[in-house]
């Protein structure tokens, strides 16, 4: 037998804990000295422990944990629940992650203020150009809803194209279209030269030109696009034009880690 000191230690828990599932009938020791008190546990009790602490890290109270263990849980059973408790784990921390990212973005662009020149926005015209490109539908503007749906689609374009046989003529251009329900249709395009074809898995349009455009060039992960945006708007707003769109995305360069991607944004503008 194993005293409860080296039974703690085998099971990972404490023995303050191993004394506590005693008192309320969870896991008994197998011995108690009659004389002395001390607690003996068996190895074959370390199943029963394995399957306490994994129910408890389910998020089950020990009362539901000892009428678990009573119906006698099986292990493919229980290894079900384990598994779909870390896909749940997963999906938190993934939710998490990019909650992180929206902070460090939003305190990015505060830092920003006031300490970012203007001089690099240009008032051009945009001409039109033809591009082969898959849509979808993002429930609103902001990056964390975006992101999402864009690299898929960009990732499936260019398989796509690829298969087709389609060259690349240009750089990547992404649009957005608002709808009436508050979502938005993601346009992720590249340039090509070609006509289109029925037979395609992608649509080939012609996306007009743009008389007036206030653009500036983003460096960095368009996770991080807010600060870029909020200089077109202090722009826009200070020399006398309005937008009349929602800006679109040039990709430039999309070489490597995204933190060394170029990006031009494109706002359609008229005057005020």
């Amino acid at each position: 037998m194993l005293s409860i000191g080296d039974f703690a230690r085998y099971g990972g828990v404490s023995v303050r804990m191993l004394r506590h599932y005693d008192a309320v009938g969870l896991l008994r020791p197998a011995h108690v000295d009659p004389f002395t008190g001390y607690r003996r546990y068996t190895a074959d009790q370390l199943s029963r422990l394995n399957r306490i602490i994994a129910l408890k890290e389910l998020g089950f109270g020990l009362q539901q944990v000892a009428e678990l263990l009573d119906e006698q849980v099986g292990t493919a059973e229980l290894r079900g629940m384990l598994r779909l408790r870390r896909s749940e784990l997963a999906a938190a921390i993934a939710a998490d992650t990019a909650r992180l990212a929206q902070v460090e973005a939003r305190l990015q662009v505060i830092e920003s203020e006031g300490h970012m020149s203007n001089d690099d926005i240009v008032l051009k015209s945009v001409p039109p150009v033809r591009l082969a490109e898959l849509s979808a539908v993002a429930d609103g503007l902001e990056p964390a809803s975006i992101g999402p749906v864009i690299q898929p689609l960009y990732t499936r374009l260019l398989e796509e194209l690829e298969r087709s046989g389609v060259a690349v003529s240009g750089p990547g251009v992404a649009y957005y279209e608002p709808l009436d329900d508050g979502t938005v249709r993601v346009h992720a395009g590249v340039t090509v030269a070609v006509e289109p074809d029925a037979a395609h898995a992608f649509d080939v349009v012609d996306l007009p030109g743009l008389e007036s455009a206030a653009t500036v060039v983003h460096h960095g992960s368009m996770d991080r696009v807010m600060p870029s945006i909020q200089r077109l708007a202090r722009w826009i707003d200070g020399n006398g034009y309005r937008s009349t769109g929602i800006p679109r995305e040039v990709s430039l360069s999309c070489e490597g880690d995204s933190e060394n991607w170029v990006t031009e944004l494109q706002e359609p503008v008229t005057r005020a």
